[in-house]
């Protein structure tokens, strides 16, 4: 039977926290040390995007990406602080999770502003299709996993979308990375979402996932 979790795909993210975890666990010891809140972490990274954001939509783009750069890690952080203070729970799995959609909407919300300032209807939308896009990727794996299927896959995850997103803020070509974005993204979705639907038909796995 495949259940979440069973012969999952190994992502960019965990391959990066593997590779990295030399520097990330040092740091989240630090910070443990210091008295600071994995919770903390994560909401600091949330206003720190939001601080991005703002820039973004005042036309600072390139200022903009650097903070947002700046302060993803902090994503990072929390849940390798949480797991060496032995606090790991579900609620902060949870919040970690909001706190990123929030953050990828402040984004995206700031370069919509930026693009509704400018006049410009056809850069609009298409930040709104890969925004739509971004947040289909996180909730068709989402919801997947709460009926017990795997969406672990997709060529733009959370982490590959800052990558794509990032160094085009910090060049000045956002749009350049929308694009990207308003495609792939939504890609992903449906890449999930067949994936979901091979699981649900397969007769290995179970029927009753109402």
């Amino acid at each position: 039977m495949t259940e979440t979790g069973a012969h999952s795909p190994v992502t960019l993210t965990d391959r990066l926290r593997k590779a990295f975890k030399w520097l990330i666990d040092p740091l989240a010891s630090f910070f443990n040390r210091l008295g600071v809140h994995p919770n903390a972490m994560t909401f600091a990274g949330l206003i720190g995007t939001a601080v991005g954001a703002y820039f973004l939509a005042v036309g600072r783009i390139t200022l903009g990406g650097l903070i947002i750069l700046v302060v993803a890690p902090f994503d990072v952080l929390d849940g390798s602080m949480a797991r060496l203070r032995g606090e790991a729970s579900r609620f902060g799995g949870f919040a970690d999770s909001v706190t990123d959609r929030y953050a990828e909407i402040f984004i995206f919300g700031g370069l919509l502003y930026y693009y509704l300032s400018k006049n410009d209807p056809l850069s609009c939308m298409i930040i709104f299709l890969a925004a739509g896009g971004s947040l289909m990727v996180s909730y068709v794996k989402a919801r997947a996993e709460s009926l017990q299927f795997e969406a672990k896959i997709g060529l733009l995850s959370r982490v590959e979308r800052y990558l794509v997103l990032v160094p085009c803020l910090i060049f000045n070509i956002p749009m350049v990375a929308v694009y990207i974005l308003a495609f792939f993204a939504n890609f992903t979705a449906l890449q999930r979402i067949w994936h979901v639907r091979q699981q649900a038909y397969s007769s290995d796995f179970p029927t009753n996932k109402e």
